[in-house]
């Protein structure tokens, strides 16, 4: 059985910080991680550059259960960065076909085609829990408009709660936002609607 995965961030010396002390804790049971080796390396592409990532895992000291620590620049299997599949998202949302974004990403057009239909097959749910982030984040929010369709919106949605986690928790990226609020299923086989990750 997979490892259940933890999204942190991308600073490796602070999550070692975080886990050696401590701070973090199992989503299941709530007690302290403690630092179990790591998962397989992984080469993963940027928009320009390939990057290696090698994710810490922990275990439960209280169900002992074990936790891949997933960097928040990266989706749950996806060989690409939550960035260069979120600039397929917004570019598909702003009408763009998958194979002039995949022309675009200088990615195959299988891949593109199959983000694409994954992120439309769950943008309800994805569109209600970004929209439920965006008013926890900014309970003043006004909401997303109407952009055109149900892809649209969900994109919309995501931008303005990674906007609002801005406002109150200072710079980060729109898609590692998305990444970490999803914890890294945004496109999983399925989005549960309701699911908050860590969005701090």
């Amino acid at each position: 059985m997979e490892a259940p995965v933890l999204m942190v961030g991308t600073d490796s010396l602070e999550v070692d910080r975080l886990l050696l002390g401590g701070l973090l804790l199992c989503p299941g049971c709530e007690q302290v991680l403690r630092p179990w080796g790591w998962a397989r390396t992984r080469s993963v592409r940027e928009l320009v550059e390939v990057v290696v990532v090698r994710p810490r895992r922990s275990l439960c000291s209280g169900c002992t259960r074990s936790h891949v620590l997933l960097p928040e620049l990266l989706l749950l299997r996806r060989a690409d960065t939550a960035a260069v599949i979120g600039s397929a998202l917004t570019a598909k949302a702003t009408g763009a076909g998958h194979r002039s974004i995949a022309a675009m990403l200088d990615r195959p057009v299988g891949s593109v085609r199959a983000w694409l239909r994954r992120f439309a097959a769950h943008a309800e749910s994805i569109r209600v829990l970004f929209t439920g982030l965006l008013f926890v984040l900014d309970p003043e929010a006004d909401g997303a408009l109407p952009a055109g369709s149900l892809f649209a919106d969900a994109v919309e949605a995501v931008g303005l709660a990674a906007a609002a986690a801005v406002r109150m928790f200072g710079p980060r990226p729109a898609w590692a936002f998305a990444s970490s609020a999803s914890s890294g299923l945004l496109l999983g086989p399925v989005m549960p609607a309701g699911l908050l990750g860590n969005t701090s």
